[in-house]
């Protein structure tokens, strides 16, 4: 009877999750955003968007391909489907809670492979900062392309921020209240690192395992297919991204400038906020209009350009729910490797 309620516990929380998160996006919208979503749906063409949803999974595989590498000379051989399951898996949680699948990835990795915590978490950390190297580069090769554009894209920003901000409350800026919290947590996590000698070891093993992760990267042994996948991984992200536009023929004709700093705006949209709710699209249309005619009756946003970029939030955020979901509910079902 245990075992069975276990088995079904196994199987229901990661489905009830995936429900949750198809609400909780949904909910999320107001009746404005419902409309040009469906409106977006109406007009585009699916095909694009289901080629488009094979690239961008992909960028996925290949990522759980290359995270083997950095492994290796860490003394693992995880296999791939154990790694894939762990990186598809951390991308549905980190939906459900914000920053909640690098540990959740370095997690599952110990649970089917034990591969020690600290040393799959900072392998993970070394990927982030090679991935940051990366969009920070593809960030400067947009603004190389566009360098005549700069002015335009900071008033248009500018603009739009000062629309979502309500006129003078007389309150604190929001900045300031940010300010205000990171130094109320930079005080709390110092008092507990002072007072609590096993939290202050876990940290050290952490950054142990950061530094070594750093090092694998490194130290790989196969550094030329570390660096064809880092490169398969970000060019399958501009690629699913570029082939979103091809979905309505208004923004087929936008040029390559046009969408990569749509990309990078996109990029900065999904930091901001979590699982880049109303902003992704937002912050596309925004650039990307640009490069489009001027909106009919003013305003900075072209409606084809918003609808764009819903279909590709929906498209990123539906794959990661759906196949996030079932690699959850894999590694749930799956019995843990004995040490």
């Amino acid at each position: 009877m245990k075992k069975a309620i276990v088995n079904t516990l196994k199987v229901g929380i990661p489905l009830a999750i995936g429900v949750w998160l198809v609400f909780y996006f949904y909910d999320a919208l107001d009746a404005g955003q419902r409309a040009e979503l469906f409106a977006a749906f109406r007009q585009a063409d699916m095909r694009w968007l289901a080629v488009a949803t094979v690239v961008g999974w992909l960028s996925h595989v290949s990522r759980s391909w290359r995270w083997r590498y950095i492994l290796e000379p860490l003394g693992y051989r995880p296999g791939f489907w154990n790694c894939y399951h762990a990186v598809m898996a951390g991308y549905f949680l980190n939906l459900f809670i914000p920053r909640a699948g690098e540990a959740s990835r370095a997690l599952s990795l110990y649970r089917t492979e034990k591969v020690p915590f600290e040393k799959g978490f900072g392998t993970i950390m070394a990927e982030r900062a090679v991935d940051m190297v990366m969009l920070l580069g593809i960030a400067g090769v947009t603004l190389l392309l566009q360098m005549e554009k700069l002015e335009l894209f900071r008033s248009r920003i500018e603009s739009f921020r000062a629309s979502q901000v309500p006129a003078g409350d007389g309150g604190p800026a929001w900045g300031t209240w940010l300010l205000l919290l990171l130094a109320l947590a930079g005080a709390a996590g110092a008092f507990l690192l002072i007072t609590r000698p096993a939290l202050r070891q876990k940290l050290q093993e952490l950054v142990r395992g950061f530094g070594q992760g750093l090092q694998s990267v490194l130290r790989t042994k196969d550094k030329g297919g570390f660096i064809l996948h880092t490169f398969l991984i970000w060019g399958a992200y501009v690629g699913m991204f570029q082939l979103g536009f091809f979905a309505l023929p208004e923004t087929a004709g936008v040029p390559l400038a046009g969408v990569l700093a749509g990309f990078v705006a996109g990029a900065i949209g999904i930091v901001l906020v979590q699982g880049g709710i109303g902003v992704y699209p937002a912050f596309v249309a925004l650039i990307v209009s640009i490069y489009m005619l001027p909106p009919v009756g003013g305003g900075h946003i072209r409606p084809e350009a918003l609808a764009m970029g819903w279909l590709l939030w929906l498209v990123q955020t539906g794959m990661l729910i759906v196949l996030g979901g079932v690699s959850l509910l894999l590694l749930a079902l799956k019995r843990p490797s004995k040490p």
